[in-house]
């Protein structure tokens, strides 16, 4: 529980535990940073390269099919080197990915077809899959007890740096998507800060020896009924988080594009607006959420934190749906909308190294958090068609529904506020 005379949590962390941080807060932003340029950049490449117009059914789906490979390498590249991270340790295994990611995204500027898109992409999530999961296991085992939530939680919310950052670069490159992706070799030099100040955890390095080939095994994670649970639930979790941010959460926009477009506002005007409120706007109540997470854990617990967003989703969305009724009001609303909604993606870097042992922990984490990535894919491609079936507030609000599973899973997972992390 919360003592308000005990000392500030950042009061016993050294100064290698927040380079440690650091490090790997970085290799999260140019992560996060690869997944959201191609978002920025998907219509200039695409009409290039089919040459059709940017608006055109055809660009729109390849956008989708583009998408589903990044989705689909992203589950691969998590399982395979999550289980790597446990296997060769954490500071190599990230070396690899932060290279796959960065070598990847730059011989993108050199495609020129379907394919090669399509390839790119793949690889490029392969790294984006597997990096997460090392630095977040990395910082779990680096951190003391009382300040391992509120590390985990900064981790993670440093995604939002990302969105600015993408969102910079697409202004800066205009239509010439090409230079965007040149852009992304710039995390490779992030290795040799990598290889020369992180050192392997003691604990890993105990259960490397100790243990042999139940490291980083699958037939574990799967065999043991206690690890089998936890595996199964988290990635429902993760489901539902990454399911409402495409259903949900990125739909701050459409909300706004859709109210100004009923006020009468001129439609280039309209997507300037939605873009701001979206981008800045909600994307700054976003990471305030992601921020404030990690001391909502140390005070209520995990599970409580996680129930407390989501029923605070529930109430909020239906509200800025319905409620706002001028450009003002909205763009005041966005910032809690996208607090309560996004806040729960820093209790997954938070929540999920928790869950698992040392030999498992990477190789756990990733399985939750890159599996419920591709089993939330379908809410993508059907959030489109129930928007398109019904009003907009109504389809999302409808969409908010998936927060109460949510709820539902959290009886299945364990508390694991002040407690080590576990041991085979």
């Amino acid at each position: 529980m919360f003592n308000s005379s005990a000392r500030p949590w950042y009061s016993k962390v050294t100064r290698y535990q927040w380079l440690v941080l650091l490090v790997a807060s970085l290799g999260w932003v140019f992560d996060a940073f690869e997944g959201q340029i191609f978002n920025l950049t998907r219509k200039s490449m695409l009409s290039e390269i089919l040459g059709k117009p940017g608006d055109s059914a055809e660009v729109k789906a390849w956008g989708d099919i583009v998408l589903g490979f990044f989705l689909v390498g992203g589950t691969v590249g998590g399982a395979l080197f999550g289980r790597l991270a446990d296997r060769w340790g954490r500071s190599p295994t990230m070396i690899v990915t932060i290279l796959f990611y960065s070598v990847f995204s730059g011989l993108t500027y050199f495609a020129d077809n379907l394919e090669q898109v399509c390839a790119l992409r793949f690889l490029v999530a392969m790294g984006v899959g597997g990096e997460w999961a090392v630095a977040a296991a990395l910082v779990a085992e680096v951190f003391p007890r009382e300040a391992r939530a509120r590390a985990s939680g900064l981790f993670h919310a440093t995604s939002v740096l990302a969105t600015w950052l993408a969102g910079l670069t697409g202004l800066w490159v205009g239509p010439d998507w090409r230079l965007a992706y040149v852009i992304g070799v710039v995390p490779a030099l992030l290795t040799l800060w990598v290889r020369a100040s992180i050192r392997e955890p003691e604990r890993l390095q105990s259960a490397q020896r100790n243990l042999g080939s139940r490291v980083g095994s699958f037939r574990e994670l799967f065999g043991h009924p206690r690890w089998r649970r936890r595996a199964l639930a988290g990635m429902t979790l993760a489901a539902v988080g990454l399911g409402t941010f495409w259903g949900v959460t990125v739909a701050g926009q459409d909300l706004m594009a859709d109210l100004l477009t009923r006020l009468g506002m001129a439609k280039d005007q309209v997507e300037r607006e939605a873009k701001f409120a979206y981008g800045i706007v909600q994307a700054t109540g976003g990471g305030l959420g992601m921020l404030a997470f990690g001391p909502i854990c140390e005070r209520i617990g995990r599970r409580r934190a996680f129930a407390l967003m989501q029923g605070l989703s529930l109430m909020v969305v239906p509200a800025v749906c319905f409620l706002p009724q001028t450009h003002l009001q909205l763009l005041l609303a966005l910032p809690l909308f996208g607090f309560v909604t996004l806040s729960i993606h820093a209790g997954f870097a938070v929540y999920f190294p928790e869950l698992f042992p040392d030999h498992l922990r990477a190789t756990g984490a990733s399985f939750c958090f890159n599996t419920g990535r591709l089993l939330a894919a379908p809410i993508l491609f059907f959030s489109g068609h129930i928007k398109a079936a019904v009003e907009l507030p109504v389809a999302i609000t409808l969409l908010s529904g998936l927060f109460l599973i949510g709820l539902a899973v959290l009886w299945f997972l364990p508390e694991t506020q002040g407690q080590d992390l576990p041991e085979a």
